[in-house]
C-alpha cells in the first residue's frame, strides 16, 4: 500500500512541482511563526481583559462557565477599558509614553542620520569597522549597558566627576532618575535601530544625483534638502517605527534611570502583572497598546500604498 501512494505521487508531482510546493510550504512558515508566537498569545490576552480579577490561579474569571445555563455560561466585562479611560493615571501614563517614546526616536533620528550619512559615504576599508562599532553594544546584556548609565549618570558618578574636575560645574548635577536619564538610555540603547536602517538606504543613493544637482548649481545645503532627505525617506520611516514602536514599551530603562513620575506603559504592565495581581487591567492595557501602535501604522501603510499605486 505504501509504495502504491509513493508511486502515485512520484507519477503525479514533477521535479519543478515538487519544488514549486517546497516553496510554497516555505512562504507559509512566517505565517505559522506570526499564528503561533504572536496571534495566540494576544488572543489568550484579548481574552483575559474581558475577565475580573479574582484570588484564584489564575487571578481572573473564566471566559466559559459550563456550571451554568447555556445562556449564561459567556461572562464577558468591559469594565477594564473602561477604568482605563476613567483613571487618570493610565491617561497621563500613555500620554507620556507617547512623549518619551518619540522625542526619544526624534533624538535618535538627529543623531542618527548624521551618523548613518558619514559611514555610508567613508571608505570601504573602513565602514564595516564603523558598522561594527554601531553594531558591538549588541554583543553586551542590555540590562548590564542600563546599569552602566547609573554609574555614569550618578551624583558622584563619572560624568559628575568629570564636569568638578573640568570646573565646568561647582555642585553635581541631578541627572540620574529624571526624564533625561531615560532619554539617553534611550537614545544610547535603540540608536543602532535607526542607524542600521539610514545607512542600508543611503549606502545605495546614487551619488551621480548629487554631482548633477552640484552641476546646476545647487548648493550642499540645497542638494541635501531637494535630493538626499527625499531619497532617504524609507529608511527614516523604517528606522522611526524601529526606535518608537520598543521604546513605547518599555520598562527597563524608565525603572533604572526613570524616576517616581517617569511613569510608562511598560512600568504599568509590570505592576498590574506582578505587583497588584491585576492581569484583566493588565491584559486590557496592553491591547490598548497595541492598538495605539499597530492602527496608525496600518492607516500609514494603506495612504503609502495607495500613493505609490500598488
Amino acid at each position: 500500500m505504501v509504495a502504491a501512494v509513493r508511486a502515485f505521487f512520484a507519477n503525479r508531482l514533477s521535479p519543478r512541482d515538487d519544488a514549486h510546493l517546497w516553496q510554497r510550504v516555505g512562504v507559509l512558515i512566517p505565517y505559522f511563526w506570526l499564528l503561533i508566537f504572536f496571534l495566540m498569545p494576544f488572543v489568550i490576552v484579548f481574552k483575559i481583559s474581558f475577565a475580573d480579577p479574582i484570588t484564584a490561579q489564575p487571578p481572573f474569571t473564566a471566559l466559559f462557565d459550563w456550571t451554568k445555563e447555556a445562556f449564561e455560561r459567556i461572562y464577558i466585562t468591559f469594565d477594564n477599558y473602561r477604568y482605563l479611560f476613567q483613571d487618570r493615571l493610565y491617561v497621563v501614563t500613555n500620554l507620556n509614553s507617547i512623549w518619551l517614546a518619540g522625542i526619544s526616536t526624534l533624538l535618535c533620528l538627529l543623531v542618527g542620520y548624521p551618523m548613518a550619512y558619514a559611514i555610508a559615504r567613508s571608505p570601504s576599508s573602513t565602514r564595516y569597522v564603523l558598522l561594527l562599532m554601531v553594531i558591538g553594544p549588541f554583543w553586551i546584556s542590555f540590562l548590564l549597558r542600563v546599569y552602566a548609565w547609573i554609574g555614569i549618570l550618578n551624583t558622584r558618578g563619572v560624568l559628575n566627576n568629570f564636569l568638578l574636575w573640568t570646573g565646568i560645574i561647582d555642585a553635581p548635577i541631578a541627572i540620574l532618575y529624571t526624564d533625561t536619564a531615560v532619554f539617553v538610555g534611550m537614545v544610547y540603547s535603540y540608536l543602532p535601530f535607526m542607524i542600521l536602517p539610514l545607512y542600508a538606504v543611503l549606502e545605495r543613493l546614487d551619488i551621480d544625483l548629487l554631482e548633477v544637482a552640484a552641476d546646476l548649481g545647487s548648493r550642499p545645503a540645497q542638494t541635501f534638502r531637494d535630493v538626499t532627505l527625499p531619497l532617504s525617506k524609507p529608511g527614516i520611516i523604517a528606522g522611526c517605527m524601529l526606535v518608537f514602536i520598543p521604546a513605547m514599551g518599555e520598562w527597563v530603562i524608565p525603572a533604572l534611570l526613570g524616576g517616581p513620575d517617569t511613569l510608562m506603559v511598560g512600568r504599568i504592565l509590570y505592576d498590574d502583572f506582578f505587583l497588584s495581581r491585576d492581569w484583566p487591567v493588565a491584559s486590557a492595557v496592553a491591547v490598548v497598546l497595541l492598538v495605539l501602535l499597530v492602527v496608525p501604522m496600518m492607516v500609514f501603510q494603506h495612504y503609502q500604498a495607495r500613493d505609490s499605486g500598488t
